[in-house]
């Protein structure tokens, strides 16, 4: 099924500095009032020159100018869903929608959420129904989200996107019907697009099934606005689903408890539900209002009362994870950390990352000025590439000079690792030559043919690299017979100490678990930051980040036996199942490195 046309919400080129904006994200903020004042007054000088609205008018009779108004039609809203909590659930069309919106409306997702998706330009306004729950300090109290869609999309130029973004899918339980109808009779157009509803996924990641052979059917209530009649829901062949905050679900499953529902009836509450912070518990109908009434507000809510409960032990996927709620620490050197992240999220960690190391220019740009005319002059016969950073400062400065990746036509492109090769080929150029077996210097090397006078009409190679880079590529070329010019095309310097809280928690021993891809990473962190506390799992990529981590009063808990990140986080898991299988032995609860017993510190080998 086709979507809504992206054509339709195409921007300007350059952000709308003069919108007014209501309480949220980014500066400039003012009242509705206020707002409403300055688009009629100052609207469309201070977003400068507005493209005209091609207008059919009626017969003279009939047509109607308001002074002052700018003749445009206003932006248009699209309801998208944001899912159940995890990102990977949400739509590809929820993402198009949120990467082209200019303002997002929110009542029940965090901007840090949200930001993920989002340009940093766009705005985002949180809102709180009265009456929902305590209003959060950045949020306004509305009583009328479909009169705020409307002011919003009225005050923004033709052509702009108003995202209304809610939980799950806007269709159940959101209030769309409402807030649709009032952009309707103003004449704002609108779309929809549904989510992933946390009504199925939430048990599923629980394992919990909402059908099987002793229940046949389904009944989903909205907590706190219970049927009067409970009718066949006390049926133990019906499987009742109730979504909320804790207090009203426990009035909701007490209705259905003295509605005639069996007291033993199961009933698995989950909590945060698709998330790595998700937690679900199983108790008895008879139990569950009691155990609810008191629950802590903020993660949403999913209970479902039926006897599929039983299967949950069985069919328990997302939480049995060998990392699940784990919190990593990943310092980063510089190359980015995605795929270490991605990693990790497979198997239920959550990553914190933390810069190391920050790149700056080198000191003296001559030789980078050099090498750039020496390819524009045909001087070299091979460019060697090594990380994605040294792709990124020769992009910098052939840009800075006019030029584009022509400007390596006729000259062979080597590269290392898939970073290094996306960068390239983000930049339109495909290597050459790329290993075959180890993505390393040493595998580049291995397949690098040697010099031949009769087919290398140039015998000269450029190796752009960061300062503290190794000779090994250097003297291996050197060695086939190339001719090599070392050239510094960044400066590594140490980066900035982390957040306090961030160093609060590696000493405090809140983190589970550090993974280190470098001896650099080691030092640095240490510099920065501190060393870890001793009861965090410390996993190393290879024996010589090992024996820094030892040289810093670090225990190896975990290393690598292939120096990959990919084998790192692998071999982190296995560790995390190890645990795992010690505590069933044991007979004791499963506990995160986090968790351990304050004062049971390690010394180092």
């Amino acid at each position: 099924m086709k979507g809504p046309d992206l054509e339709g919400w195409a921007r300007a080129e350059s952000p709308r500095g003069g919108d007014a904006r209501l309480a949220g994200s980014g500066a400039g903020s003012v009242t509705s009032r206020d707002r409403r004042s300055a688009d009629h007054v100052g609207g469309a000088a201070s977003t400068g020159q507005r493209a005209p609205v091609p207008l059919t008018l009626a017969p003279p009779s009939t047509v109607r100018v308001a002074v002052g108004r700018p003749l445009t039609a206003p932006g248009r809203v699209a309801f998208v869903g944001a899912g159940p909590g995890d990102p990977g659930l949400m739509t590809i069309r929820s993402r198009e929608l949120l990467a082209l919106a200019d303002v997002v409306v929110t009542d029940d997702l965090g901007e840090d959420f949200v930001r993920h998706f989002t340009r940093h330009d766009a705005r985002i306004v949180r809102v709180e129904r009265h009456g929902d729950r305590a209003a959060e300090p950045d949020a306004r109290l509305s009583d009328d989200l479909g009169g705020e869609l409307v002011e919003e999309a009225s005050a923004l130029p033709a052509g702009s996107l108003v995202v209304r973004l809610m939980y799950g899918d806007p269709m159940a339980f959101n209030g769309l019907a409402t807030e649709a109808l009032a952009l309707r009779r103003a004449g704002v157009t609108f779309d929809v697009v549904p989510g992933v509803s946390p009504l199925t996924a939430a048990p599923a990641y629980a394992g919990v099934p909402l059908t099987s052979g002793c229940a046949t059917s389904v009944q989903v209530v909205h907590a706190g606005r219970e049927p009067q009649s409970w009718g066949p829901a006390i049926e133990e062949s019906v499987t009742v689903v109730v979504v909320g905050s804790g207090p009203r679900i426990a009035r909701t499953l007490d209705g259905l408890l003295q509605a005639g529902r069996d007291p033993k009836t199961p009933v698995a509450v989950i909590e945060g539900g698709t998330t790595t912070s998700q937690a679900s518990r199983v108790t008895s109908l008879a139990d569950a209002p009691q155990s609810l009434a008191n629950s802590v507000p903020g993660l949403p809510i999913v209970a479902v009362a039926s006897h599929t409960v039983g299967l949950r032990e069985a069919l328990s996927w997302f939480e049995t994870k060998p990392l699940f709620g784990w919190e990593v620490l990943v310092p980063r050197t510089k190359e980015p950390a995605d795929a270490v992240i991605e990693r990790l999220a497979a198997y239920g960690a959550r990553a914190t990352v933390v810069p190391t190391i920050a790149v700056e220019l080198p000191r003296t740009p001559q030789q980078m000025e050099r090498a750039v005319k020496g390819l524009v002059t045909g001087h070299y016969e091979w460019v060697a590439f090594t990380s994605a950073n040294t792709v990124r400062a020769v992009r910098e400065k052939v840009e800075a000079f006019g030029l584009d990746a022509r400007a390596f036509a006729g000259v062979r492109i080597a590269a290392v690792g898939g970073l290094t090769i996306a960068a390239l080929r983000d930049w339109g150029i495909r290597p050459d030559l790329v290993p075959d077996g180890e993505q390393s210097v040493a595998g580049l090397l291995e397949d690098w043919p040697e010099f031949d006078e009769d087919l290398d009409p140039m015998r000269t190679v450029l190796v752009p690299r960061a300062d503290i880079a190794t000779d090994l590529l250097v003297s291996g070329l050197s060695d086939l017979g190339w001719e090599v010019e070392d050239v510094t095309a960044y400066r590594t310097v140490r980066a900035a100490p982390p957040a306090v809280t961030i160093r609060e928690a590696i000493k405090n021993g809140s983190f589970d678990a550090v993974v280190f891809t470098s001896s650099s990473t080691v030092r640095n962190l240490v510099g920065i930051a501190g060393k870890p506390h001793a009861q965090t799992v410390v996993a190393c990529i290879g024996p010589q980040t090992a024996a820094t981590a030892g040289e810093h009063g670090l225990r190896v808990d975990v290393q690598a036996e292939i120096p990959s990140s990919e084998a790192l986080i692998d071999a982190l898991a296995a560790h995390g199942t190890m645990l795992a299988m010690r505590a069933r032995e044991a007979g004791v609860p499963l506990r995160r490195p986090s968790e351990r017993r304050p004062g049971s510190r390690r010394r180092t080998r």
